[in-house]
């Protein structure tokens, strides 16, 4: 599933408070880092901590015409209310990603769940779970180049915060290495 593509919509779904509306705007960063157009665009619902909250990404070699996802080509679920409105998507050939550590077990193909928030606490910081969720993403769909989300993550953060989220970045890539 490392095959490059020119075009990628990516869906990340949970709940407020999670990171994703910021990893959404990181991944877009990176991908403009490698040249690509991009477009980001979020919901949430009134409370932004604990409701619903969702971001999405597109990412593009040519020009975005439509600002909304039509056909994702990954997604990533870190609460079981996001897990029921995409879980359909996996049948499709998607790859949904899911936080073992918040959700229950799904089998099937396409199905990729990784403990993102319990190896977050490992590192000392589960606010770092969605840093995982991305490295593990990208190693596994090559959306991104790591090396992209790292500079993004430098540019954005300083020392102790820039050296927990590229941990916890190489640590989910590390997942998928081996």
């Amino acid at each position: 599933m490392t095959e490059k593509k020119d075009r990628y919509e990516v869906i990340m779904a949970g709940s407020g408070g999670q990171g994703l509306i910021v990893s959404g705007i990181m991944l877009g960063e990176a991908a403009m880092l490698e040249g690509k157009n991009v477009v980001q665009t979020q919901s949430y619902g009134i409370a932004s901590r604990g409701g619903f909250s969702a971001a999405e990404v597109i990412m593009d070699r040519d020009e975005i015409i439509f600002q909304q996802v039509e056909k994702p080509d990954v997604v990533l679920v870190l609460t079981e209310e996001a897990m029921e409105k995409y879980q359909d998507l996996a049948g499709s050939g998607i790859p949904v990603f899911y936080d073992t550590t918040l959700l229950k077990p799904r089998t099937g193909e396409n199905f990729y769940g990784y403990p993102f928030t319990e190896l977050a606490e490992k590192l000392g910081h589960v606010g770092t779970a969605n840093m995982i969720a991305l490295g593990v993403m990208s190693a596994v769909t090559g959306l991104v180049e790591l090396e992209s989300l790292a500079r993004v993550i430098n540019k954005r953060f300083s020392g102790k915060t820039a050296e927990m989220n590229l941990k916890a970045l190489h640590t989910g890539a590390g997942l998928i290495a081996g």
